[in-house]
């Protein structure tokens, strides 16, 4: 059945893959962004800012379900407030939401947003589907980019990643956005764990580099969460196929 699907954050990393394929589905797609307008490839593209509550009504018109991909450092669980009442409004039939895994358990501040703009899906009395995933290869390989360039890298002790692939996400929240409201979905995760050393000595190897690394203690209250592993699911997990060292190759690091 061709739905009408509006995808917030359309035009960032996840949202590059998940459009087309959701428009190649036969579905009706409409991404919100703050620099939308136009048509292009099929897709509708309309202007509007969730912080600031601003064009969300006219983007969410006319809508069966909501892809809400859009994210950023702060503000999560604002802009999701902001996107429910005009869903509501709307009377959307499906709300998908991507989360953090350790959304619940990690006391950071992006963390605890992101547990916010959980609980105001959860509590929209909308259908709804949550899904948790692990830190994307992508994402990681930009920050072991930053990490060595530093002639000393510093290397978190007791940390450990559990990377996974945003191709392996696209599918899964695609799946998720044709499907019907299911609640919190098991989190997705990579297929393997690494400590950071590991993780940051491959990435070394696969640009050819060679740095010291110095271990760290990462403090406080957010270091003993990541230290207890509160950032994993080792059980009960959707697990992707991709791995971090594919990453490696097919990225070129």
């Amino acid at each position: 059945m061709t739905k009408s699907i509006l995808v917030t954050g359309g035009t960032g990393t996840l949202g590059r893959l998940v459009v087309p394929m959701l428009r190649d589905a036969g579905n009706n797609v409409r991404v919100l962004s703050r620099t939308g307008g136009g048509t292009h490839e099929g897709v509708e593209y309309v202007t509007a800012d969730l912080l600031k509550n601003e064009g969300v009504e006219a983007a969410v018109a006319g809508m069966d379900t909501i892809l809400h991909l859009a994210g950023g450092p702060k503000g999560d669980d604002e802009a999701t407030r902001n996107l429910v009442r005009a869903a509501k409004d709307a009377d959307v039939r499906h709300l998908v939401y991507i989360s953090v895994v350790g959304a619940d358990r990690v006391p950071l501040g992006y963390f605890k947003a992101k547990l916010g703009a959980e609980q105001a899906v959860t509590e929209s009395g909308l259908p709804w589907t949550t899904l948790r995933a692990a830190q994307f290869n992508q994402l990681m390989l930009t920050v072991m980019g930053k990490m060595t360039k530093m002639p000393v890298v510093p290397v978190p002790g007791g940390v450990r990643l559990q990377p996974v692939d945003v191709r392996d996400v696209a599918d899964r929240m695609v799946e998720l956005t044709l499907g019907e409201p299911a609640g919190l979905v098991p989190d997705l995760v990579g297929p393997k764990v690494y400590t950071m050393g590991e993780a940051i000595g491959s990435y070394l190897t696969a640009n050819g580099k060679r740095r010291p690394k110095l271990p760290v203690r990462f403090p406080g209250k957010a270091g003993r969460a990541y230290r207890a592993g509160e950032n994993l699911t080792l059980e009960g997990a959707t697990v992707g196929t991709r791995t971090w060292e594919a990453a490696l190759t097919e990225l070129g690091g």
